[in-house]
């Protein structure tokens, strides 16, 4: 007898993270749907290599519009897919933008993952297991010489990260209470080729690949201290999928367990690139110069720092690589060359 495929439904499927995690559930040879927020320009790039919006010659491939702050488009889509796995990667997920738009962002980061757990309860889908893409900002301000696990206390510092304590919180509630699959990936910074461009990491590949073709003057930035523990978007999903397979819901942190500062990762990224970096001054003086040319080409701007600033997030992965046999396979060495690579193909 013939397997029944899997049916996925991923909220947020036009983002990084969807995009990615579509590739591996079609590679795994599930139906997947994702769900798209209006927009009047194209916002599906990312996925336009898997889903056919022409043609529609993918019959393993369907996009619907939806968006996590509206209940009833999301109770109808979930009522009418009636999935297998949900993924919740949808939210307002810039750090910085979330202390411009608190309310949206509590809306759709926070009140989304409710209205997608209550739908499950409401429409009594008990088989349905839920992923709550979780984060590391969650944790906010820590100690610089320990690693965040699956116990260590919450401390967030901007609405996106409170947003998000209120989904992980909720998830919790509704896999206790309700007897809910749902579970918790606490994904720390994963980035790629496919990252905005208003995220640190694109923004620095970016201004640095443009500055090399004298298309850029200068890359500004704001904490230049603040250290991360980044890993790559495309090894991240995969955690994803082993966390709904686990035999039982639980919460998770995924991670590398090393850590880069920005101005570090500015130095490394630009030595690749055959640009060596000086750092002269302090503080909001703080520049960096280009040695071969004397040009300033990096530089601080205030309204680039956050009003609560996260200074060290490391994460600490032992629980994933134990039990769900999970570890990452990229460095943060291979990502940054990946990155690179990618932004000039754009200039060859």
């Amino acid at each position: 007898m013939k397997r029944k495929k899997k049916i996925a439904l991923i909220f947020g499927i036009t983002g990084q993270d969807g995009s990615y995690l579509a590739e591996f559930l079609i590679n795994k040879n599930y139906i997947i749907h994702g769900v798209k927020r209006r927009s009047s320009s194209a916002n599906t790039q990312r996925i336009d290599h898997l889903h056919d919006s022409i043609n529609f010659t993918n019959k393993n491939f369907f996009i619907h519009y939806g968006d996590v702050t509206d209940s009833s488009s999301t109770i109808n889509l979930i009522n009418s897919i009636k999935p297998d796995e949900i993924y919740n990667l949808a939210a307002q997920s810039h750090v910085k933008v979330s202390f411009d738009i608190p309310e949206y962002t509590a809306n759709s980061t926070a009140l989304g993952s409710l209205r997608i757990l209550e739908a499950l309860r409401f429409l009594k889908l008990n088989k349905t297991k839920y992923y709550q893409a979780s984060s590391s900002e969650m944790f906010g301000r820590q100690s610089r010489n320990k690693s965040q696990n699956e116990n260590t206390k919450f401390h967030p510092m901007s609405i996106y990260g409170v947003s998000k304590v209120f989904s992980y919180h909720t998830t919790i509630y509704y896999r206790e209470a309700h007897g809910i699959f749902a579970a918790n990936g606490i994904l720390f910074n994963h980035e790629s080729p496919r990252r905005g461009p208003t995220f640190v990491t694109k923004k620095i590949i970016q201004a640095l690949v443009r500055i090399k073709f004298n298309k850029q003057k200068v890359l500004t930035l704001g904490n230049l201290y603040a250290i991360r523990d980044w890993g790559h978007a495309k090894d991240y999903v995969g955690s994803m999928w082993k966390i709904l397979q686990y035999k039982k819901p639980d919460d998770w942190v995924i991670a590398t367990n090393h850590i880069m500062s920005v101005k570090e990762f500015v130095t490394v990224s630009a030595k690749k690139l055959g640009i060596q970096i000086k750092w002269i001054n302090k503080g909001l003086n703080e520049v960096g110069i280009n040695l071969s040319t004397k040009k300033k080409i990096v530089k601080v701007d205030k309204k680039y720092l956050r009003a609560g600033e996260v200074d060290f997030l490391k994460g600490d992965y032992n629980k994933a690589k134990k039990l769900l046999k999970w570890k990452p396979k990229v460095s943060i060495d291979q990502l940054i060359n990946e990155m690179i690579d990618d932004e000039l193909n754009l200039y060859e």
